[in-house]
Parts: structure tokens; sequence; C-alpha cells
């Protein structure tokens, strides 16, 4: 095959995936963009005439001062999450790292919430943390509590409330992936640690963190991505509420689109939301090269 011929081909290999982007990433994002430019709601949807309006409508979202509370709200959720998905999930693979008996058996248990979608997980919490729910019942047999939280009710419960939920879904893929970073670490090295003194605290700063910085890095970024575009868990325990304190990028971008019919709004959040996640994604691709030429 000449040099010609093989270049065509590899063009053809790839045309299929070129096409599937352009059509079912790009063309939506190229549209989104374009109907944050203009008023387009429940009135003139179907009209055909939409004027065109810039800017607006991120201004007026800015001004209304929603843009911000709702970016503040799905960072606190975030940055939480991510924090305690990676501290427990950290905790169970080194665990589990031991190889003691039963060790499998356990990491399936903890599999449990990953399986599970996302819909079963958030009415399981939302039944659990209702004023009648089991924990309130729980916590006062205890005697911590005396009468039951609204725990949905107050905007500081609601948050910690769907903070909790997603931590318990997000832990079981921050160990797989810790897992099989620490399986990478040469036993070797510890061992010789261990007969030059170090101990297992100093061990796990000395050793372990530093040579689980690539699968760090990456379980970090991805963890962000996914859990800042949350959509289903925060609509079915809370839906945003109450009075916003639980409302997220995603779910603000859905309400104005489908509950108020604001077309034009929704995706100017959308958009918003699309450029700070293409930052992280940009900021991440060029760590990873850095990462790749040392």
């Amino acid at each position: 095959m000449t040099k010609a011929k093989g270049r065509i081909a590899g063009y053809l290999f790839v045309l299929p995936a070129l096409l599937y982007m352009i059509f079912f990433v790009g063309y939506p994002i190229i549209d989104n963009i374009r109907l944050s430019l203009f008023d387009v709601n429940v009135m003139n949807l179907t009209k055909g005439h939409q004027s065109f309006v810039g800017l607006d409508n991120y201004i007026e979202l800015f001004k209304e001062g929603t843009l911000q509370k709702v970016l503040m709200n799905t960072l606190i959720f975030t940055i939480s999450c991510l924090v305690l998905q990676f501290i427990i999930g950290l905790a169970f693979a080194m665990l589990f790292n031991l190889q003691f008996r039963s060790a499998q058996r356990l990491r399936g248990l903890v599999m449990i919430s990953w399986l599970l979608p996302a819909t079963i997980t958030a009415m399981m919490f939302k039944f659990m943390f209702s004023s009648g729910g089991i924990i309130n019942d729980f916590l006062m047999k205890l005697h911590l509590i005396s009468s039951p939280i609204d725990w949905l009710v107050s905007s500081g419960t609601a948050m910690f409330t769907i903070i909790l939920a997603n931590t318990w879904i997000g832990i079981p893929f921050n160990m797989m992936l810790l897992t099989a970073g620490l399986t990478t670490i040469p036993k070797d090295i510890y061992e010789s640690a261990a007969i030059d003194g170090a101990t297992a605290v100093k061990r796990f700063f000395k050793i372990t963190l530093p040579l689980l910085k690539p699968a760090i890095m990456s379980l970090l970024v991805l963890g962000f991505i996914y859990t800042f575009k949350v959509f289903d868990l925060v609509l079915i325990i809370t839906n945003g509420g109450p009075v916003n304190a639980t409302q997220m990028m995603s779910t603000y971008a859905y309400k104005l689109s489908f509950d108020q019919f604001q077309y034009s709004q929704g995706a100017a959040i959308s958009n918003v939301m699309f450029v700070l996640l293409l930052i992280i994604g940009v900021i991440y691709l060029r760590l990873l090269k850095k990462e790749e030429q040392l």
C-alpha cells in the first residue's frame, strides 16, 4: 500500500467517529450557543420570529443573582463530595489492598452503591431523610434528638443530605481507581523503607501518596466533571429547594427551560457550565502532558 493510500485509509477509519462527534456533540453545542443569543420562550418557539438579544440573557441572569448562587451551590457540592469520596475511597482501597480474608466479598458490598441507578439511590435517601424516615427514628432511639428533623426543608441539612447521597455513590469509583493505582506500587519499596526504619505514616506520605499522584489527578478531574453536572440526584431529593438552597447549575438550567419555558436563559446556564468544564478539561490535559514529559 502506498503512503497516500495509507493516509486515505486512516481518514476513512476516523470518518465515522468524526461524523458522530459533529452530529451528536458539535451540533448541539453550537445550536445551544445560538439559542442563548436569542429570545426564545414558549410564546415564540414555533412562530419562527425570535429576536436576537446578544448577551442579554447572560447579563440578566448575572444581575438577578441566581446564577452566582447556583454556581456557589454547585462548587460547594462538588468540592465537598470530592473530598469525602476521595478520603473514604482511599481508606477502603488501602484496607482491601491488605488482602485479608473476605476482602473481595467486602469490596463487592461497597460496589453496590455504584451499581444502583441514581434515581433509586435518590428515592432511598429521600425516604431515609424524610420527617418520618429511618434517620430520625434512629437518632431519636439513641436520644440524640428529641423531635424529628426536617432534613430536606432546612437549607443546610438539605445540602448535607444530597452531599451524603452523592458521596455514597462515588466512593466505589474512587476506591477502584485508587486500588488499581496501589497495585502498581512495588512491594519492594515498602520493604526497603521498613528496613530503614520508616514508620507506616511516613511510608504513606513519602511513598504511597507520591506514587499515586497520576491516579489521584485523573480521579479528581474526572470526579469534578462528573459531580459538577449532577442532575437526577438533586432533582429527585430536593428539586433544588428549599428556596434554591440546593439548586445546581444543571437543575437550574432544566427549571428555566422546562418549568418556566425560558429556553434561551436555560441554554445560557448550560453554556456557562460547558465553559467551566472545558477549562477543567484543558487544565487536566495540560497536567497530563506535563506528567508524561517528566
